[in-house]
């Protein structure tokens, strides 16, 4: 059994390296075997690359997230206004119905939204950093506010 592997190897090699070594496309059948082998090496490359990247940038996220945690400096109004502002957008179907006051770290909303998007942008927004109190003003309502 051992004998006819061996055999089977043998004529396996001998066979690619006929197909290779080709006089007529021998040149051909190399190049492509070439460049599928850099195509692949590059591709991997590319892989690890981004997963690098990725692994770092989540690094950097997740200090820069422990470093705000830490940090006890208070927010400024206008800053803490653009957050929520950038926040309400995820939360309320019509942001724009939403009209945001902040002053120092206390906000009143006023505007409309659903029932569910006032319970939760009043959760959202009480866990916020720089929120120290959320008065909420806003009535519930399904049509377009008027201007």
């Amino acid at each position: 059994m051992n004998r006819i592997a061996r055999i089977a190897a043998a004529f396996a090699a001998g066979a690619a390296v006929m197909y290779y070594l080709d006089p007529l496309a021998g040149r051909r059948r190399r190049a492509l075997v070439r460049d599928r082998g850099l195509a692949a090496t590059h591709d991997a490359e590319r892989f690890v690359r981004a997963k690098s990247h990725r692994a770092a940038d989540r690094a950097r996220g997740m200090l820069a997230r422990a470093r705000s945690t830490l940090a006890d400096a208070p927010v400024d109004d206008d800053r803490l206004h653009e957050r929520i502002r950038a926040r309400l957008g995820r939360v309320v179907a019509h942001p724009g119905q939403v009209n945001v006051d902040v002053n120092h770290g206390h906000v009143v909303l006023r505007g409309r939204a659903s029932p569910g998007e006032i319970e939760t942008l009043t959760e959202t927004l009480s866990v916020m950093r720089g929120v120290y109190g959320v008065d909420n003003r806003i009535s519930t309502g399904s049509g377009q506010a008027r201007a």
